[in-house]
C-alpha cells in the first residue's frame, strides 16, 4: 500500500494487488448467487494537494517498456478492470460487471476532438481510469457515470455531460447516476419554482443510448426527499417493468411455463404452472411475468399495465369475485438475463 492524504491505499502498480481483489470477487460469485458486481469511481486516489502518490519503485520494476508513469498508471488500471471482468465471466457468464465512473471522462482543453465542454476533474488524467477504453472493448457489461451536478452547473453541466457520454460511450448500456438529493434542491432554469426532476427525465428519454437512472441514495428516495418517491410512483415509474437486455451476453429465450392450470385451495383460486426445462444457464427460468387481460381484449405483453406480478413463485392467488368476469392469463418465463419466454395463456371466471 502507499499512504495518500491520510489514507492507505492498494497500489495498483503491484500485480498482487490487482489478483488479490479478483480473488476477493471471485470468492463472491462463487459462493453467492449475485447478480453483478459494481465498482465504483476509486482507482488512483483523487488528487488532493500537496500529496504524492509514492509510487517510484513500482514504476521502475513494473513499467514494462512504458516510459510515461501517467501512462503505466492507466495501464495498471486497464489490466486491473480487464482481468477482473473475465474472473467474473470465467465463474458465472451471467454476472453483471458494471462501474460508476466520475462524470468527467476529459475536459475539451485536455482533448480538442472526443472531450466534453467542462472543466473539472477528469477520469483519464487525474484517476487513470480511461472508462472508455473498457466500454468500447467490452470489459464492462454496463456503465453509470456520475453526473451529481446541476443543468446549468458552471464546470460540469448536467444536460453537456448526458449528451456527452450518450455520443461516446453507447457501445455498452448506459445509465445515467444521479444524485436525488442535488436534484429535488436545484430549481428548474425554465420554472424556478420546481426542481430539476422531470427536465433531467425528460433529456434522459430523448438520448437514444440512455437506457434509464440509477438513483444515489436509495435512502433519499425511500424518505421521499423533495417529494422524488411520490414522483416516481405517480408520473414515472406507475408499473412494474423488466430488466434491461444485455444480448451481448446471452438473448436466447427460455421455454414458456407449461401446464398452467387454475385450481381451488383452501387459500382460494390459485393459478399454476411448471417450470419449463432447460440445458443450460442460460435456458433456465429465474422468474416468471404474469399478466391479465379482459375477455376479448388484444394480448399485448409490451404494455406494463398488464403486469400483475413479477415472481419467482410458480404460482399466483387470483382474486375471485364469484365467477362473473372472464380474464385470460398470460404467464412467461424470464432466464437470468430477463429474455422472456413466449407466452402460456389460460382463461379463468372470476
Amino acid at each position: 500500500m502507499f499512504p495518500y492524504n491520510g489514507q492507505l491505499i492498494l497500489n495498483p502498480g503491484l500485480p498482487e494487488n490487482r489478483e488479490y481483489i479478483c480473488r476477493v470477487v471471485d470468492d463472491i460469485v462463487t459462493r453467492y448467487d449475485v447478480d453483478g458486481i459494481h465498482i465504483d469511481d476509486y482507482f488512483y486516489p483523487y488528487p488532493a494537494a500537496g500529496q504524492t502518490i509514492a509510487d517510484d519503485k513500482e514504476f521502475m520494476r513494473y513499467n514494462g517498456g512504458i516510459t510515461n508513469k501517467n501512462d503505466w498508471r492507466r495501464n495498471n488500471v486497464n489490466a486491473f478492470v480487464q482481468r477482473l471482468g473475465q474472473t467474473i465471466k470465467d465463474r458465472k457468464p451471467w454476472v453483471k460487471f458494471g462501474v460508476s465512473p466520475f462524470g468527467i471522462y476529459r475536459n475539451r482543453k485536455s482533448d480538442p476532438v472526443n472531450g466534453s465542454a467542462t472543466s473539472g476533474l477528469q477520469n483519464y488524467d487525474d484517476l487513470y481510469a480511461d472508462v472508455l477504453l473498457w466500454v468500447n472493448n467490452g470489459w464492462v457489461d454496463y456503465c453509470v457515470p456520475q453526473l451529481y451536478w446541476k443543468i446549468g452547473h458552471p464546470t460540469a453541466d448536467y444536460q453537456t455531460l448526458a449528451i456527452w457520454w450518450n455520443k461516446y460511450a453507447g457501445n455498452r448500456p448506459l445509465y445515467i447516476g444521479e444524485s436525488v438529493e442535488r436534484t429535488v434542491k436545484e430549481p428548474d432554469l425554465n420554472n424556478p419554482k420546481t426542481n430539476q426532476m422531470e427536465a433531467k427525465f425528460k433529456l434522459r428519454r430523448n438520448l437514444p443510448n440512455v437506457q434509464g437512472a440509477v438513483l444515489w441514495y436509495a435512502k433519499a428516495v425511500a424518505d421521499n426527499m423533495g417529494n422524488y418517491g411520490s414522483a416516481l410512483r405517480t408520473y414515472y415509474w406507475k408499473t412494474p417493468a423488466l430488466q434491461p437486455l444485455m444480448p451481448f451476453i446471452d438473448h436466447k429465450r427460455p421455454k414458456k411455463p407449461k401446464h398452467l392450470k387454475a385450481v381451488w385451495t383452501s387459500d382460494g383460486l390459485v393459478l399454476f404452472w411448471e417450470e419449463p426445462k432447460g440445458k443450460r444457464w442460460g435456458d433456465f427460468a429465474q422468474k416468471y411475468v404474469v399478466y391479465r387481460f379482459a375477455h376479448g381484449e388484444d394480448i399485448d405483453i409490451d404494455n406494463p399495465a398488464k403486469i400483475v406480478a413479477i415472481t419467482h413463485d410458480k404460482w399466483i392467488k387470483l382474486p375471485y369475485d364469484k365467477g362473473q368476469v372472464k380474464y385470460r392469463y398470460v404467464v412467461t418465463a424470464l432466464d437470468r438475463m430477463s429474455n422472456e419466454s413466449r407466452k402460456a395463456k389460460k382463461k379463468v371466471w372470476l
